[in-house]
């Protein structure tokens, strides 16, 4: 045995996780495939769906792949192009991938069940009116088969949140996987809508467990993030030059979700493997300010905050607020009784200062400031009896990758996860041998 086989036992039996969680993902046959619908924010200010996708193209032959939506976000109205782009990239490899799976799914069969979701962030009460996307989770949902709908949330929460308000019949059916945090802090009214209207869904929650997927674990050689791209992933296929001309590191940062739903035990977001592991949640952090906090005001860090000005004056016509923090701009929203509601989910620990900029004379140029901080470990030891399959980031603090909770319970597997796609994207290079 290596020195370094020792080590990475040594620290698997440390950290108290059964060996059998690091397996790769199921074979085809071995067990009734999961059903699968990702909604991603693919086209936003970030590459890591891109790369997801890849991924996610790489082992569409272990699930039934039954939509791809565009999620709310991005350059432009019409964001359902960036995945018929990269599925014109999967055509390209597709006649070496399905001489090593017939079930990969093909070109045709990817862009049938590829929807636009919807165009815009939804304001308070977090939906609006049906779209493609909403519609097409309700149709898949209502499909008479036994099993659940995974909905893996890469982006925008909008279209799940809207298909539950149609047809609130449908979440039995579902088992969600959102990747929070970023997401959260621009999805929030949706996401509000979900905690406040449907404690009762299947959901984790990954705030920032899902990190783990490209920050620590074992960074060494070419299993550093740059490294692994440059000797795995460019000039393999056309998808690995797909990847590394999106960027040339690793991110990945959605592909947890897929990881998890491939493992051993999903319906069990305690038992631990490539997508993570998770503990239920405590009640939803919320936290309404009625006048300007400041450094002294603490929040949970991913908690919902609502800000509430009552500003004196005349309203203008046509009148418009926005909050400005951390260098970005999110809506305000006028009520009925003149005041103003304004949602934010800090997404980090920090001191936070915000101004607002509105038309209106007695909003324009208001201030605050607060703190967030993470949440407390004993708030694991205190779930909510109100959200029964809600799960989120265990707050253990020897599970965090430097400031994240979780991280580590899926970084531990970095180098089996990361070799195990390298041999996936092998395949786009060459047909299947004739015994594979």
């Amino acid at each position: 045995m290596t020195m370094d086989r020792r080590r990475y036992l040594l620290a698997l039996l440390a950290m108290s996780l059964p060996l059998g969680a690091c397996a790769p993902p199921r074979k085809a046959a071995a067990a009734p495939k999961p059903r699968v619908i990702v909604s991603t924010d693919i086209g936003g200010t970030d590459f890591d769906d891109f790369q997801s996708l890849v991924h996610l193209l790489l082992y569409a032959d272990l699930i039934e792949l039954e939509g791809l939506l565009a999620s709310p976000w991005g350059e432009g109205r019409d964001r359902k192009r960036h995945l018929l782009a990269i599925i014109d990239a999967y055509e390209k490899d597709y006649p070496n991938l399905e001489t090593w799976s017939a079930d990969y799914p093909s070109p045709a069969t990817l862009r049938g069940i590829s929807k636009q979701g919807g165009l815009d962030l939804a304001p308070p009460p977090g939906w609006t009116r049906p779209t493609e996307g909403s519609n097409w989770i309700i149709e898949r949902a209502r499909h008479k088969d036994p099993r659940p709908l995974w909905v893996l949330l890469w982006g925008g929460f909008e279209d799940l949140a809207q298909a539950l308000h149609d047809a609130p019949d449908i979440k039995p059916k579902l088992r969600v996987y959102m990747i929070g945090g970023p997401n959260k802090k621009w999805s929030n009214a949706s996401y509000d809508y979900l905690a406040r209207e449907h404690p009762d869904l299947w959901i984790i929650e990954n705030n920032s467990t899902y990190r783990g997927w490209f920050t620590g674990g074992d960074q060494s050689g070419d299993l550093g993030n740059q490294a692994f791209v440059e000797r795995h992933v460019k000039g393999v296929g056309t998808l690995g030059d797909y990847f590394a001309g999106i960027a040339p590191l690793v991110k990945m940062g959605d592909t947890p979700s897929l990881a998890y739903v491939l493992g051993a035990r999903p319906e069990d977001p305690t038992a631990g493997g490539w997508g993570g592991s998770f503990v239920r949640a405590w009640e939803r952090p919320r936290v309404v300010f009625e006048a300007p906090p400041t450094t002294q005001d603490v929040v949970e860090t991913f908690a919902i905050m609502e800000l509430v000005y009552r500003p004196a004056g005349k309203t203008p016509g046509g009148p418009r607020a926005s909050l400005h923090i951390d260098k970005q701009e999110f809506p305000g929203f006028a009520q009925p009784d003149g005041s103003w509601r304004f949602l934010f989910s800090p997404k980090e620990d920090k001191t936070w200062s915000y101004r607002i900029a509105s038309n209106h004379p007695g909003l324009d140029g208001q201030a605050g400031a607060f703190t967030s901080r993470m949440a407390a470990p004993e708030l694991a030891r205190r779930p909510s009896g109100r959200y029964p399959n809600w799960w989120t980031d265990d707050p253990d603090p020897r599970l965090r990758e430097g400031l994240h909770p979780g991280a580590k319970t899926i970084s531990r597997w970095r180098e089996a996860f990361l070799r195990d796609f390298a041999a996936r994207l092998r395949r786009t290079r060459t047909a299947a041998p004739p015994s594979a």
